[in-house]
């Protein structure tokens, strides 16, 4: 089922395509965090992102904690955003499950701030997940997510939890339609959503058009262990999509020893097509913002790079006529 979403331009410039800050630390080389960081400070970091040739970004948590800064700190982030030419389409959390067995009441009403957060910001959609906070393994990895990370109860084995999971996020999902906005739910490895048809379950549970699916195939497309192969997932997600962070990796399966390798990689030349995966996603009604997220490296050039890619294939007649159709 479509998602209700906002009319979107068939014209690819005014798509909104944000960049995230995950190559920007929340602590700073002092030690201090960008939560303390006077506003001049999120100005040079926002310049970057401004240079890099983008007109949105995406202000992830592992940067700034918009839900936690006071109303005065919240509207000096507004001035300087319209300062540097840049707006927030999206609101994306990081590691705030709802049902944290250690953390799950204060999640949530941190997650009720970023609802409100995200529309002060004047924000379309709030992205929140099930992925708790990094083990020290994980840590203590190159890449993160080939070390194991915390694990969700199946649902048939604990449906307790897993109705206050749908209860909660249903909960979270009205407060975002009061405030006009639309509820994302990021799919992640070994949560709710860690599987194709674990998320359409959630979200076909949940049963609200205010709450739809954020599609990060690449989550679960990194991971070196065996998966479902990419075009499956998404020919069982996209009919679902309303928010996207878009990236994408290589994948090397060896199927004489079973050894399985990734790497980051731009979106053009990773295991995924992303050609193939908007257009059907715009077939399907998606016309949500999207955030381009990479790690390693230069990882605001890749991104700029990827924002490029989907604009080009924004404007391909294929998408076009799509868009004109919906």
């Amino acid at each position: 089922m479509a998602r209700a979403q906002a009319g979107r331009s068939s014209d690819p410039a005014g798509w909104p395509i944000a960049a995230a800050m995950l190559q920007f630390p929340g602590t700073l080389p002092d030690g201090t965090t960008v939560q303390e960081q006077p506003a001049e400070g999120w100005a040079r970091s926002l310049e970057e992102v401004a240079d890099a040739g983008f007109d949105c970004v995406d202000p992830t948590d592992t940067w700034l904690r918009v839900a936690d800064l006071s109303p005065d700190r919240q509207q000096e982030l507004r001035d300087v955003l319209a300062d540097v030419g840049l707006r927030v389409p999206a609101l994306s959390t990081s590691r705030r499950s709802p049902v944290d067995p250690d953390h799950g009441e204060e999640n949530m009403a941190y997650l009720h701030r970023a609802v409100d957060a995200a529309a002060g910001l004047g924000a379309e959609v709030v992205c929140i997940g099930f992925f708790r906070a990094l083990l020290p393994e994980q840590q203590a990895a190159q890449w993160f997510w080939t070390a194991q990370g915390p694990l969700d109860p199946a649902p048939d084995e604990d449906p307790d939890t897993y109705r206050l999971a749908v209860d909660r996020v249903r909960e979270l999902g009205r407060h975002a339609a009061e405030n006009g906005l639309q509820l994302s739910l990021e799919m992640y490895e070994d949560t709710y959503l860690g599987t194709a048809d674990g998320a359409v379950r959630m979200v076909t549970d949940v049963d609200l058009p205010e709450v739809g699916l954020n599609p990060d195939l690449g989550n679960l497309q990194r991971l070196h262990r065996p998966v479902e192969r990419w075009t499956e997932m998404a020919a069982k997600v996209l009919p679902h999509t309303n928010f996207w962070h878009t990236k994408n990796y290589l994948r090397t399966e060896d199927a004489t020893t079973g050894a399985i390798s990734t790497a980051p990689s731009p979106l053009e030349t990773g295991v995924m097509s992303y050609r193939e995966m908007l257009a059907t996603a715009v077939e399907h009604g998606f016309r949500g913002p999207m955030t381009c997220e990479h790690y390693g490296g230069d990882g605001l050039s890749v991104s700029a790079r990827n924002r490029d890619y989907l604009r080009g294939l924004l404007g391909t007649r294929r998408v076009r006529r799509l868009l004109a159709d919906g």
